[in-house]
């Protein structure tokens, strides 16, 4: 059965004035086990981050989750050869945080995967062909994704975990969509690619749906990690240089931030440069990784002096495009 929802018209950021921008304090948070590879990848209102250590070849990827108080404690999918914890909500179960992932088997394998109340669950689409990924996940338990088909394309989706009742998400247009966000709202936001190989952030708010490019970058690399319950959005973008920039978008006023770890270039190490911003709570902290030039190392950012609320740098001609989205249930 498909659902087709056409995109109303939203208001465009065509001539903005300027408003005061954020300022962070950076943190760089990376488990001694492995200092040399570290990605942060989700934060909860609490402040408990979910990411991994290790870059998958000369060590593993192995999940953690991290908080001021009590540091690193391991999750890794039982029996896996490498897992990431990328997803992390605001609700507890049997007295832990819920989160979501993915882990790689003995034979190489992805498979999404779920930890509720400290039971662990594969999730995996039924037209995934070895490759399925959970990527975000919202209070009510409901879980984004993408998996790839036989063709090798990624389609997107999101998943009820506690039916396990899926619905595909499609992009009018796009050859490949992969959704890396979900709020409490039931808003999604992603990436897709288009039919000549750029990349573009989307959100999908209850149907109506938006490009998202970030007008500092050069329109053909924008992606979008993570979102928050205010409407506020983080990702990365390629500039005109080359070098990759984290952003967060509000969604509110249409206004974008460039926001990059202070001690970050735009040399390549394991295969990362620049800063990726892929998490944020509702209090504006944010969570990603950058390369230094020789590692790849975890970022805290928090938001000074207001920690509820960020303040933007509002640009003329921001894009938000406006499409057709389709969903279809499985």
């Amino acid at each position: 059965m498909k659902r087709t929802f056409l995109a109303a018209a939203s208001a465009l950021c065509i001539a903005c004035a300027t408003a005061s921008a954020s300022t962070y304090n950076f943190q760089t948070i990376n488990n001694p086990a492995d200092p040399n590879f570290n990605q942060l990848l989700g934060i909860n209102n609490a402040g408990v981050i979910a990411g991994y250590f290790g870059d998958g070849a000369v060590v593993p990827n192995n999940g953690y989750t991290w908080t001021k108080s009590g540091g690193f404690v391991a999750e890794n999918y039982n029996g896996a050869a490498q897992t990431q914890v990328v997803g992390i909500n605001n609700t507890k179960t049997n007295g832990t945080y819920n989160t979501v992932g993915f882990y790689v088997d003995a034979a190489g394998a992805n498979h999404g995967f779920s930890q509720i109340g400290g039971t662990q669950t594969t999730v995996d689409h039924s037209g995934s062909m070895g490759f399925n990924q959970l990527l975000g996940i919202n209070d009510s338990n409901i879980a984004v994704g993408f998996y790839v088909d036989a063709l090798n394309v990624s389609h997107g989706y999101e998943v009820n975990l506690s039916t396990n009742h899926f619905t595909d998400l499609s992009i009018t247009g796009a050859t490949s969509v992969t959704a890396t966000a979900i709020n409490n709202a039931g808003w999604i936001a992603g990436f897709y690619s288009d039919a000549i190989g750029n990349t573009h952030g989307f959100l999908d708010e209850n149907g109506t749906y938006k490009i998202l490019d970030d007008p500092m970058g050069v329109g053909v690399n924008t992606s979008i990690f993570g979102m928050n319950n205010k409407g506020q959005l983080v990702g990365s973008f390629l500039n005109a240089n080359d070098g990759t920039n984290g952003f967060v978008y509000n969604v509110n006023t249409n206004s974008w931030q460039t926001v990059s770890d202070p001690n970050a270039q735009f040399l390549t190490a394991f295969g990362v440069s620049g800063t990726v911003l892929n998490g944020i709570n509702d209090a504006g902290d944010l969570v990603g990784f950058y390369s230094d030039g020789t590692h790849v190392n975890g970022l805290l950012a928090t938001p000074t002096p207001e920690p509820a609320s960020l303040g933007f740098l509002l640009i003329g001609g921001g894009l938000a495009a406006v499409g057709v989205v389709k969903r279809r249930k499985r």
